[in-house]
């Protein structure tokens, strides 16, 4: 069994070889005690089933395509009609929802799509609410994050597979006990700045910057660059595998949670760097 140490993909059953699924009678397959071909009414007899879909990259990159298109489309429309005393509720709410949804998402036995797009849209408010916020106070920071964004996928994806990049048990630990480590750290700030409380992990929109604050987001850059090496990794060896064609739904997912925070760190990157 294929087991990742990302979060998102770390399901028990996901990413295992698709079991053809044959009805056969009880004397073997597809025939009976006395070696004759099972028919319809004989004891035993089950009809013959199609084996299930295996998942390929072209399935990963079309679902993440649509997941990132439902994504930006739910962004733009946030952005564009969403008044201006909203976007603080509006920001918070859909940064919650978006957390309780990636939580249902990865533990979830089977992945839903339905689901996967209902975190695209809900986390696309989240991304737009955030992108305006930025935007208003650093005119083009919005465009310059969505370039330097993809531009990191798009190299670690090439480094990954020109430099032929192995994936230890050691580096997966190393990576998910630093990535949680992170993730907890993050939601006990948000927590704290909910209720005004100011902590050196995380600067304002405005203001001074520390140097811890630009170390966190720096860090946190990086660890989104180190879970897109574990989400190539686990994906090419799903579908080496032979993982069942649904879980290329999870593999979108994975990749869309990780270029979203790989996101919102460029963006306060930025900010620091233009302050």
């Amino acid at each position: 069994m294929l087991r990742s140490s990302n979060p998102i993909l770390s399901k028990q059953d996901a990413f295992t070889p698709a079991a053809p699924q044959y009805g056969t009678p009880r004397g073997g397959y597809g025939t009976d005690p006395y070696g004759q071909q099972g028919y319809p009414g004989a004891p035993g007899y089950a009809p013959v089933q199609a084996p299930e879909d295996r998942m390929t990259f072209d399935d990963v990159v079309t679902k993440t395509a649509i997941t990132m298109a439902v994504l930006i489309i739910s962004a733009a429309l946030a952005w564009m009609f969403v008044p201006a005393p909203l976007y603080f509720p509006a920001l918070v709410l859909s940064a919650l929802v978006g957390f309780g949804v990636v939580l249902l998402v990865a533990f979830r036995r089977n992945v839903s799509p339905g689901l996967v797009l209902v975190y695209a849209a809900i986390e696309g408010i989240f991304i737009g609410m955030i992108s305006k916020f930025f935007e208003t106070y650093y005119e083009g920071i919005v465009v310059q994050a969505v370039i330097g964004t993809f531009a990191a996928a798009g190299v670690t994806l090439a480094a990954y597979k020109f430099f032929n990049i192995r994936v230890t048990p050691k580096f997966q630990k190393i990576v998910i006990i630093s990535t949680i480590a992170f993730a907890l750290a993050m939601l006990v700030n948000f927590l704290f700045a909910l209720v005004g409380v100011a902590t050196p992990l995380r600067a304002g929109i405005t203001g001074p910057v520390g140097l811890l604050a630009i170390g966190v987001s720096l860090l946190g850059a990086v660890l989104a660059v180190l879970n897109l090496v574990l989400d190539f990794d686990y994906i090419e060896r799903g579908v080496a595998m032979g993982a069942p064609a649904r879980e290329s739904w999870r593999g979108a997912f994975g990749l869309t949670v990780t270029m979203v925070w790989l996101y919102v760190e460029l963006l306060r990157l930025l900010s620091y760097l233009r302050r």
